[in-house]
């Protein structure tokens, strides 16, 4: 009788384990080892802060459309550019120095710079300005199966999804790689996708650079729903009951 625990305990243990296809990133990059890289442009949304610096040869003239820190020393705090720093509207408007609304909205950042340098040389305010967008509160959330999830800003323009996992402390060992969940909103509609870092073809999808809010979920594997006490889909519940099944029929002959 203690041989049939001792072999049950052992199919349960093997059935919880993690192959070595369900752990490793980019399992084809021997065969896939040269892409062109497609860069993606961040579309402005609500919710947005916007740093926006308008320069002329003569600071004074365009003094009145800057506002909030000007200097390196308050340049370096971030929390301090999101205070100052102009709030796209659930319209995807902003609250412009003189000129008053500007819909920015759906814009790519060199859209807005030109449409707000258009209103300034158009209304006779400055001529041949510079303008500069940048958004400030670019954050994505990483939730699920990481060593640290949670959400994290960013300033650069482009990241990638891996760069995302990279701020969460990567996937647990637990982590499910063929199956990462991503949710975008873009435009008043929400995208859900299915990613799989296994292998390199997400590098080619649209999710592959993250853009702002986006959220990522990694659900635990097979092996850890399994752990946790549940059967994760009836063909492993199958293929489990056939090991028990037959490991049993072996012992009492």
């Amino acid at each position: 009788m203690n041989s049939k625990y001792l072999l049950l305990l052992l199919v349960l243990v093997v059935s919880s384990c993690a192959t070595k296809k369900e752990v490793l990133y980019l399992q084809d990059a021997n065969e896939n080892n040269s892409a062109q890289i497609n860069y993606q442009e961040t579309t402005i949304q609500p919710n947005d802060i916007l740093k926006i610096d308008v320069e002329t040869l003569v600071p004074e003239a365009s003094a009145p459309y800057n506002q909030g820190p000007q200097n390196s020393s308050q340049l370096a705090n971030l929390q301090l550019l999101q205070l100052k720093g102009y709030l796209v509207s659930n319209e995807g408007t902003i609250s412009f120095p003189v000129l008053g609304k500007i819909e920015v909205g759906s814009l790519k950042i060199d859209e807005a710079e030109d449409k707000i340098k258009e209103e300034l040389v158009s209304g006779g305010h400055l001529n041949d300005p510079k303008v500069r967008v940048r958004i400030v509160n670019a954050k994505v959330t990483v939730l699920g199966e990481v060593t640290s999830p949670g959400t994290f800003t960013f300033t650069e323009q482009n990241i990638t999804i891996l760069q995302a996992l990279g701020y969460a402390g990567d996937l647990t060992i637990n982590g499910k790689r063929d199956d990462i969940i991503v949710t975008r909103d873009v435009d008043g509609v929400r995208q859900i996708t299915h990613i799989d870092i296994t292998n390199t073809e997400f590098m080619n999808s649209e999710f592959y650079y993250i853009k702002p809010n986006d959220v990522i979920i990694v659900n635990p594997n097979n092996p850890k729903v399994t752990s946790a006490g549940y059967i994760s889909n009836i063909p492993t519940l199958l293929g489990v009951g056939s090991i028990v099944l037959t490991s049993i029929i072996l012992l009492t002959r």
